[in-house]
């Protein structure tokens, strides 16, 4: 099976279409967008979601 420049473009479109939701999200929540760099690396994604979900959102004050 041969993967082609099409395979690629969609996987392109996937990653900045995550990247952009959860930094937005991040940027609402009055932290970095920079922070939506740990959402690819295993085990630290898990642990940066479950902190950001219990902390307090400065925005929101």
């Amino acid at each position: 099976m041969e993967t082609g420049i099409w395979h690629f473009i969609i996987i392109l479109l996937i990653f900045i279409l995550i990247v952009w939701i959860f930094g937005r999200i991040l940027n609402k929540a009055g932290r970095s967008r920079w922070w939506v760099l740990l959402i690819f690396v295993p085990i630290v994604n898990f642990i940066m979601i479950w902190v950001f979900a219990f902390t307090k959102w400065p925005r929101l004050e």
